[in-house]
């Protein structure tokens, strides 16, 4: 994961492609679908309604590029990005106002057309960088329909593709997965023949699915109690990432910052898998760093968060595109533990204890704990999150296809951590306030985080100070 300025966008002529002008007319007509937004969906835009009705405009789109080696055939590829995208339902789904409610409509897949544009050529590619970003933020908005856009950078040699599109539409996952799609579409286009797919399901089904079943219960259920009991030690509120951040209380949101890197090569990562497996893996690993370091860095004894699964619990959702994500709540007692394996024994219980608890969407849970939870915030708390992407189609050419996953970097007052595990290694990203003291403190997390996977990828094992019950920080990089 990264963002459009550490892509590798290179000069060439830009072409785009929208929905055709006559397929935005058609939609406005239609009647409302009955099938309802996610909680997520709603939440995401009502939040995005509020932060621009306080005065900020704050773009949340994701997207993709990679590279269609060789010289390309416009034509061949508008072919290919219209089929992807008439394969999933929810691109052809949008919401509008009704009083305050959010209706859905959707498009037919008859309807659908792309219409393209030939912008121009670039010759500097900090100036298509600005471009590329700038008409993203407009096309692919939370507030506004049509909201994603296609791309692509045309030269002699090879075509880099660019598609955004609001989150609303998608996750990681869901991005991560179209490069191999567009290509076997593309190629499979050339040699004039078509690709046989079973249908994929659609992920406005998901949501209502979803939705039937979140509203079927009310406060007094087990999973309330359990979320309404975490936010109260969490002073009332959803927890933000425990080290200070340089913010000051109850002002704008402030700018963010990116920060993109490489934390080790690949057999450090299997060496640090082969040493939490037993412990469930990377993911527990991962956390337990987090906890030890954050703990050491801002003090808390207890490290609380909330840990995004994906919500693809059935095989039908699989190959769907949407916005399948939940959240649990952890609580890790870092201060009473001796060591990494007695931290990683406390995450391990923990996210088995409250797993189940991500099924049920957090916007619904807030709505049933009757608290003011006015969105000041896209992010209503930080994250952690890791993804072992190495078994998704076609990621072995990511690196040669110079395909990565974008995240805008806008603005926010939480800190959001990716961590990736690729064929080469782990990957981190993380967008955090732009403030001298956030980037000392993430600095430091980050340069602890791979000392501590090196620790423990090198000796198998990660001994802690006699004096502290976390591992000892370096000093804080220079800015």
């Amino acid at each position: 994961m990264t963002d459009i300025q550490r892509c590798e966008v290179r000069p060439g002529l830009l072409v785009e492609w929208t929905l055709h002008p006559a397929t935005v007319a058609a939609a406005a007509d239609l009647p409302d679908d009955s099938r309802p937004p996610a909680y997520l969906q709603e939440s995401h835009i009502r939040t995005a309604r509020s932060v621009r009705e306080d005065g900020q405009f704050v773009p949340t789109w994701l997207g993709t590029a990679f590279d269609v080696p060789g010289a390309v055939d416009l034509d061949v590829l508008q072919q290919a990005l219209r089929g992807w995208t008439l394969r999933h339902e929810t691109l052809r789904s949008g919401f509008r106002w009704a009083d305050e409610d959010i209706r859905r409509f959707t498009l037919g897949a008859e309807a659908v057309s792309l219409q393209r544009e030939v912008i121009g050529d670039f010759t500097d590619a900090a100036a298509l960088v600005q471009y590329l970003q700038d008409r993203f933020d407009v096309a692919a908005d939370a507030l506004t329909w049509p909201n994603f856009i296609y791309a692509a950078v045309v030269r002699d040699d090879c075509t880099s593709v660019y598609m955004a599109f609001d989150h609303s539409n998608v996750d990681s996952y869901s991005i991560q997965r179209i490069p191999a799609e567009i290509h076997e579409l593309y190629a499979a286009g050339m040699e004039g023949r078509g690709v046989e797919r079973a249908p994929v399901s659609s992920y406005i089904d998901f949501c209502e699915i979803e939705r039937e079943s979140a509203d079927q219960i009310d406060d007094t259920h087990a999973t309330i109690s359990r979320w309404r009991e975490f936010i109260q030690r969490c002073d009332g509120r959803l927890p933000p990432f425990p080290v200070d951040l340089g913010l000051e209380p109850g002002g704008k949101l402030p700018p963010q910052k990116l920060m993109q890197e490489k934390l080790v090569d690949a057999d450090a990562a299997a060496a640090f898998e082969a040493y939490c497996r037993p412990y469930g893996g990377s993911m527990t690993g991962i956390l337990a760093a987090t906890s030890l370091i954050v703990h050491e860095i801002g003090g808390q004894p207890v490290y609380r968060t909330v840990v995004p699964f994906h919500t693809r619990a059935k095989s039908q959702w699989q190959d769907s595109v949407g916005w399948y994500v939940g959240g649990a709540p952890i609580e890790i007692p870092t201060a009473q533990s001796p060591d990494f394996p007695s931290v990683m024994e406390m995450v391990r219980a923990a996210l088995r204890a409250n797993r189940p608890l991500a099924r049920m969407p957090i916007a619904r849970v807030l709505r049933l704990l009757g608290s003011d939870f006015h969105p000041t915030s896209p992010d209503l708390y930080s994250i952690v999150s890791y993804v072992d992407a190495r078994g998704i189609v076609g990621s072995e050419r990511w690196a040669d296809l110079k395909a990565y996953g974008l995240i805008r970097v806008s603005y926010g007052d939480q800190v959001c951590v990716w961590v990736n595990r690729l064929h080469s290694g782990l990957q981190l990203g993380s967008r955090y306030p732009d403030t001298d003291v956030a980037y000392k403190n993430m600095r430091l997390y980050v340069e602890q985080l791979r000392e501590t996977i090196l620790s423990v990828a090198r000796s198998g094992t990660l001994k802690l100070p006699a004096q502290s019950s976390a591992p000892r920080m370096p000093a804080p990089s220079s800015v």
